[in-house]
């Protein structure tokens, strides 16, 4: 455990991030399991690829995501959307 006053505060800022991105992954990982349900049934997925798409970007832009990974996600969706 932390000794130092900083030391204290930043275990406790990193706890509180570690959950914010954790929520944030769960609920990508959530579009992208809906996303795939959609095409494998038949459904239009165009808007849920747009939604999808843009949940990636942010969370590229926050940094949970890196830059590179994002790409390739959004990518690999798009390829497996329009196949």
């Amino acid at each position: 455990m932390a000794n130092h006053k900083s030391a204290k505060k930043r275990a406790k800022q990193s706890q509180v991030r570690r959950l914010r991105n954790k929520s944030t992954k769960t609920t990508l990982k959530t579009l992208e399991k809906k996303l795939r349900e959609a095409k494998a049934s038949g459904e239009s997925a165009e808007d849920l690829m747009r939604q999808t798409q843009s949940a990636i970007h942010k969370a590229a832009k926050k940094g949970i995501l890196h830059k590179k990974t994002a790409s390739r996600k959004i990518s690999r969706l798009t390829k497996f959307v329009n196949a």
